[in-house]
């Protein structure tokens, strides 16, 4: 039913609900911002007047480039700046947060946008990349920058919003979380390569990405935090996601893409709804500009479901906290 529903909103117009009203002044920083939604979430904010748009690219040549063409198209310059930002590795988000905190007086919000799809099986920092990459490392980020834009929020009297890119393809791999949530710790048998299916991997990613934020979200309020914490998907795009794929998988995805893919600009209008929804998109699933929890199986959201958040969120805290004590505590 979701996959369905997916695909009669990919054909429809999305609207712009963020303009120069919403976003001129502010400040904000994009993972993964030198190329596809990244970029073009950069692009409009720039348009609308932003006073200052952080790119946070492994490649800063390719950062560079996407600078340029920014400003060539929007005609502002001194506006973007590019920063690096491997999300490969923990120590370069620790020193990504500790550097940005320190440089930006305010940050109105943060995209979590970086993400791979990969179908080999490769390690970081112990971990199976793409679910590293995709879910431990970026709700690290998410976690250690908290602080900054709770204490930005209550200085300028502003909500700023953190924005984690998610997807409803999450939804078509029950059986691979079921491998992985039966009397073990979940996340060894994430990490098992034996019974990993990688051509299912990156959608396992984005559910085990969304039970996280959904728990994060639940442990961080707006009425304590004064950050709003939403989840955006932004539906099939044509962007270089899968680029590190194999040929095969590459081409599927090519097949699909040209049959009923977004642009890039039109997937990133609701990457923008995500940073101007307000309060009644805190943790909630947002699609096609809407809030879309009715779109979340119950399977999720019936007492197993809530369990799973549970268990995931529990075991991504005892990771996190082992790597930097305090990170996921001070939050409370």
């Amino acid at each position: 039913m979701v996959m369905l529903r997916l695909t009669a909103e990919q054909y429809k117009t999305l609207p712009f609900l963020a303009d120069e009203s919403t976003c001129f002044g502010k400040t904000y920083v994009i993972t993964g911002g030198n190329s596809g939604l990244g970029l073009e979430t950069a692009r409009h904010l720039v348009e609308y007047k932003a006073l200052c748009v952080v790119l946070a690219v492994r490649n800063l040549t390719a950062g560079n480039n996407a600078k340029k063409d920014i400003e060539t198209s929007t005609g502002r310059e001194g506006v973007v700046q590019i920063r690096h930002l491997d999300m490969a590795t923990y120590a370069s988000v620790q020193s990504f947060v500790k550097n940005i905190s320190e440089e930006l007086e305010r940050i109105d919000g943060l995209v979590c946008n970086a993400g791979v799809m990969i179908d080999s099986w490769s390690t970081s920092e112990g971990m199976e990349t793409s679910m590293f990459i995709n879910v431990v490392n970026t709700l690290f980020l998410g976690a250690l920058m908290m602080p900054k834009l709770s204490d930005c929020g209550r200085k300028l009297g502003i909500k700023p919003s953190l924005v984690f890119i998610v997807s409803v393809l999450g939804y078509t791999v029950k059986g691979e979380i079921d491998k992985s949530r039966k009397g073990e710790v979940i996340f060894d048998g994430l990490n098992d390569q034996k019974r990993a299916d990688m051509d299912a991997r990156y959608a396992l990613t984005k559910l085990v990405e969304e039970c996280a934020v959904r728990q994060f979200a639940a442990a961080c309020p707006v009425k304590r935090t004064g950050v709003i914490v939403t989840m955006v998907a932004p539906g099939l795009c044509r962007t270089g996601l899968g680029r590190d794929a194999k040929t095969f998988t590459k081409i599927m995805h090519e097949m699909v893409r040209t049959i009923m893919a977004r642009s890039a600009e039109v997937g990133s209008r609701t990457i923008l709804h995500g940073l101007v929804v307000g309060e009644e998109g805190h943790g909630k699933l947002l699609s096609g500009c809407q809030v879309k929890e009715f779109w979340v199986p119950t399977w999720l959201t019936n007492e197993a479901g809530i369990r799973l958040q549970e268990r995931i969120w529990v075991e991504l805290v005892a990771k996190l906290e082992n790597v930097q004590p305090g990170c996921i505590t001070q939050l409370s």
